[in-house]
């Protein structure tokens, strides 16, 4: 196992590192790949004496302080939902769990619309303020969810995606509500309809990564716990898992995985369900390498979503979440239609 994980680990880290700086050399205004290399080598720590100054300094500002921000927090933003994912379809054994259709994204949405309405998004927490409220009302979202997935105190899973959906489409309508309740903040507000990462500098970074690291914590440390729960809640059991406190946790986490991203990027949908499933598929189910490895592929699959999303119209940007709604709808297809023939619902 652990040379299996070395192995996808680097090879996945090494295709980041490659996307990131293509990513950033590509623009409105095109730098050189030797170019973008050698300023970001320039900004370790020991090696501003080693690279000699040799691009200008407009070049250097386009890229720290415009693309390599935005390119940190698409990465940070596609390990949060990616995460959240792999942990809301290990827990519920159902794959077409994710935080867009489990209604989470939208529940959290719906808070940090609320704040940006009556102008609190600093009035609490500060910076911290809009990710909390976040996830408060994707908790409450995901309790409405599986609340109305329960039959007689027992939840299930067929009608899972359904209830998602139904809270979804609700919470979707209340953020609309509230578009049409603003006049000064109400392209501030759609924006969390469609996500974007555009005007996110390194604050939004350095909020967000706290919240990663959490979240791969504490779902890498479950990663037994949930391979068990594949066997079904009840042999999970028998064999020492504490089942109910297990599915509180990772819920937990997963939600605040998704409120954390959906507050600084807002409704970004289809990462968490399109990535766990393509990373599955390439290193199996076990969550110990799964979880780790959703982190990196969403990582690389919302940079290079964003990075379609700047480049395809310029200079109009199209919203993130279009570009990932575009990709996963179709693959969401796919999985339903491969769900019937397996006779599941």
């Amino acid at each position: 196992m652990k040379k299996q994980l070395l192995l996808w680990g680097g090879a996945s880290s090494l295709i980041l590192l490659a996307s990131a700086v293509v990513s950033i050399s590509m623009g409105a205004a095109s730098l050189p790949l030797s170019q973008v290399w050698l300023i970001l080598l320039h900004q370790l720590p020991g090696m501003s004496d080693l690279v000699a100054v040799t691009w200008p300094d407009s070049s250097e500002q386009i890229v720290m302080k415009v693309r390599f921000p935005r390119v940190i927090l698409a990465i940070l933003v596609g390990a949060c939902l990616s995460l959240a994912g792999a942990g809301f379809q290990g827990v519920l054994r159902n794959p077409l769990a994710d935080p867009f259709t489990m209604g989470v994204a939208s529940g959290a949405a719906v808070g940090a619309a609320f704040l940006i309405l009556f102008g609190l998004q600093f009035a609490f927490l500060g910076e911290w303020s809009t990710p909390v409220v976040a996830f408060l009302t994707g908790l409450c979202s995901l309790w409405i969810v599986l609340s109305l997935a329960k039959t007689q105190g027992k939840l299930q899973t067929e009608t899972l995606i359904l209830s998602g959906v139904v809270i979804q489409a609700f919470l979707g309508s209340l953020v609309s509500f509230m578009v049409s309740l603003s006049n000064q903040t109400v392209n501030e507000i759609v924006f969390w309809l469609m996500g974007s990462l555009s005007f996110r500098g390194w604050a939004f970074t350095y909020v967000l990564i706290p919240y990663v690291l959490i979240g791969v914590i504490v779902l890498v440390g479950y990663a037994r716990s949930l391979n068990l729960f594949a066997l079904g809640e009840r042999q999970a059991a028998h064999l020492g898992v504490n089942v109910d406190k297990t599915k509180l946790i990772i819920l937990l986490v997963s939600t605040l995985l998704t409120a954390a991203a959906v507050s600084i990027s807002g409704i970004i949908g289809f990462v968490g369900l399109v990535v766990p499933h393509l990373v599955r598929m390439l290193v199996g189910p076990d969550h110990r390498i799964l979880l780790p490895m959703s982190a990196i592929g969403g990582g690389i699959y919302v940079l290079w979503a964003d990075t379609l999303a700047r480049m395809l119209l310029v200079p109009t940007e199209i919203p993130l979440g279009v570009v990932t709604a575009f990709l996963g709808a179709p693959f969401f297809a796919y999985l339903l239609k491969q769900n019937k023939r397996t006779g599941r619902r």
